[in-house]
């Protein structure tokens, strides 16, 4: 069998976006707005309700944060239990699939700690130079 070899297309050819980027389902699902926090925080403390998570996560709404929850919920990375108490308990965990997200958290943060200040140190130079140069 020969090995199939991946070719780069040609500019006037129209692509999937999710052929030009394979991992671009990934960053919508992991990567918008809240759920990288929510996740976070429910990996690095464990199963939680809803106003811890409220509290932990500063600045998200608690529409946003219901939306965010129900969302990772049909996603398949977070787990909702329902205990029919008085008053009624809702608590929120990460699902095993969501754990697996795990070790790309921690290269990330790793990347961060390294990276951050070369990040903002090219900010700041390309600020200085006046931005975009004609």
């Amino acid at each position: 069998m020969v090995a199939e070899t991946r070719r780069r297309p040609t500019p006037d050819v129209v692509t999937d976006p999710e052929l030009a980027c394979p991992i671009s389902p990934v960053v919508d699902i992991v990567f918008s707005r809240w759920t990288t926090p929510v996740l976070w925080s429910l990996h690095a403390f464990g199963r939680q309700r809803f106003v811890e998570l409220e509290r932990r996560i500063t600045g998200i709404t608690p529409k946003v944060l219901t939306q965010r929850l129900r969302r990772l919920e049909r996603d398949g990375l977070v787990v909702r239990t329902y205990h029919p108490e008085v008053p009624p308990r809702v608590e929120y965990e990460i699902s095993e699939l969501g754990a697996t997200l795990a070790p790309l958290f921690a290269h990330l943060a790793d990347w961060a700690g390294t990276n951050l200040d070369h990040v903002e140190q090219a900010r700041q130079r390309y600020d200085d130079a006046g931005g975009p140069r004609s």
